[in-house]
């Protein structure tokens, strides 16, 4: 598997993980990371993420344009930093 995934620098990952009448979706989202984490570890692949879990969301036109303003924000610092990662990794290698 890491022979595969050496194809890739770095990988970007990002969601909104909301309150849809699952109890306690704080443990989703810690679920949600944790995958993550061990996707990085396990490929030695860097994996940054963007992962939003807003403790009130309402599927109103107010909420969704706020939170999709706010992830055009998160993707933009998550590619930024992708690019320095990327760098990085390139001067140490």
């Amino acid at each position: 598997m890491r022979i595969l995934w050496r194809r890739y620098a770095a990988v970007c990952a990002s969601g909104l993980v909301v309150n849809g009448g699952i109890y306690r979706h704080d443990f989703v989202a810690q679920a949600v990371l944790h995958g993550i984490m061990q996707t990085s570890l396990e490929t030695e692949v860097p994996v940054l993420s963007a992962v939003l879990t807003p403790h009130h969301f309402h599927e109103h036109p107010v909420h969704e344009e706020f939170f999709k303003q706010h992830m055009l924000t998160k993707g933009t610092e998550l590619a930024e930093a992708c690019v320095a990662i990327i760098g990085q990794l390139a001067a140490v290698a």
